[in-house]
């Protein structure tokens, strides 16, 4: 049986361990959202996207 679990929801559960033992405050972590909101709408989006899903699919095959 394979679980797959996407990227997102990942990320998001490292931010919120992260914030929930104070590794990561709250202003940062908005900063860093913000962030990743405007680059997903520049030119290098499908390049991030490209590696993300590459990265995934290499640790899948281990």
């Amino acid at each position: 049986m394979v679980i797959t679990i996407s990227a997102t929801l990942l990320l998001g559960i490292i931010v919120f361990l992260l914030w929930r033992f104070g590794y990561q405050r709250l202003w940062p972590g908005i900063a860093t959202a913000l962030f990743g909101f405007s680059i997903a709408s520049t030119g290098a989006a499908p390049g991030i996207t490209h590696t993300l899903e590459s990265i995934s699919g290499w640790v899948s095959s281990l």
